[in-house]
């Protein structure tokens, strides 16, 4: 019997599957190369699964992340010219317990003059309200392409990019999730694709213990300003009923980690049962006195500013972000 020529993809299976006492993460290059022979479909289905599944039940490391996004970016069909960006949003968690606050917070920066690419995709979880349905409501810009996505950060100051636009590889990869019944490494680091490489990148997870793994894959990528916290069901929307530890980076400095406080005296909100979305529309317009929701969103603009370094302190950017907030153009909202 003749043996087989190993697959050439299947080294990299090898490295997560060794056991516990051989098993290592995988380095910056090895992601990249094993991400981009996934994203050109060079492997095999059961290769792939198994390497997800490994990568899941290992924990990825920072360099994985950032190897894995970086691969990803590589592939980017991009015009030639991008636009300025200031703000880089990623929303892939969906709701189920409060209504997405966080795109007041986003819109709020965009009408201050902010310029904000948000990605992220929908679906992969039954039961939740995801960020691309608000966005239709509020009649906002939808890419059908990366040069379309440009276009429309020079004429609006803002695009929403459906993961499958940037990827539709990547979108694939995400909806595997009800077949393997967990979530894979797309999701983390789906957060870190940046396409028009904004100066400022937020981030929120759900897991308190991925902050640092998040922050070590901006350091690694030369990200020049980064946050990350763990949001309210995982999107980057501050929960002002808690205190919210945020790790912020510059470049490939050491994060500095600030513990935001809690905005609201009643440490308890009750989940939404009813998830209405004309509520969102009602706060903006100032229709609507909701205090748990004008917190969030003046919340999540102020840690915002902070990561983008337009405040020294929290107490600074919370004032500055009652600014915005006060002063936004309650008409700007939805664009007709």
């Amino acid at each position: 019997m003749t043996a087989q020529t190993p697959h050439p993809f299947s080294r990299f299976v090898a490295i997560l599957g060794r056991g516990k006492t051989k098993q290592r993460h995988l380095t910056f290059d090895e992601a990249y190369e094993s991400m981009g022979m996934i994203l050109r479909g060079e492997v095999l289905p059961e290769q792939l699964g198994a390497f997800l599944m490994l990568l899941r039940l290992k924990e990825e490391g920072p360099d994985e992340i950032a190897g894995f996004a970086a691969a990803a970016k590589s592939l980017y069909d991009l015009p030639e010219n991008l636009p300025k960006v200031d703000i880089d949003w990623s929303s892939y968690a969906g709701k189920r317990i409060q209504l997405p606050w966080f795109v007041l917070s986003a819109m709020s920066l965009v009408n201050a003059g902010y310029s904000m690419t948000m990605h992220g995709t929908e679906g992969h979880t039954p039961g939740r309200l995801y960020t691309r349905e608000i966005i239709e409501m509020f009649g906002l810009p939808i890419a059908s392409s990366l040069t379309e996505a440009a276009n429309q950060v020079r004429d609006e100051g803002f695009t929403y990019i459906p993961l499958e636009v940037l990827s539709p590889r990547l979108r694939e990869l995400i909806d595997l999730r009800p077949i393997f019944g967990l979530r894979s490494p797309v999701h983390t680091f789906s957060r870190m694709l940046n396409p028009f490489n904004a100066d400022t990148m937020m981030q929120g997870i759900f897991h308190r213990g991925f902050m640092d793994i998040h922050a070590g894959a901006a350091q690694t990528l030369g990200q020049p300003r980064m946050a990350v916290f763990r949001g309210e069901g995982g999107e980057i929307e501050r929960r002002p009923n808690k205190p919210t530890p945020v790790w912020m980076t510059h470049g490939q400095d050491e994060p500095i980690i600030e513990t935001w406080p809690q905005q609201l005296e009643n440490g308890h909100q009750p989940p939404d049962e009813d998830m209405d979305t004309s509520r969102l529309l009602s706060v903006w317009q100032g229709k609507s006195d909701d205090p748990y929701a004008v917190a969030s969103v003046i919340g999540t603009i102020a840690v915002t500013l902070r990561a983008m370094g337009k405040a020294g302190d929290i107490e600074t950017a919370e004032a500055m972000a009652k600014e915005v907030w006060g002063s936004r153009d309650k008409g700007f909202l939805p664009r007709t």
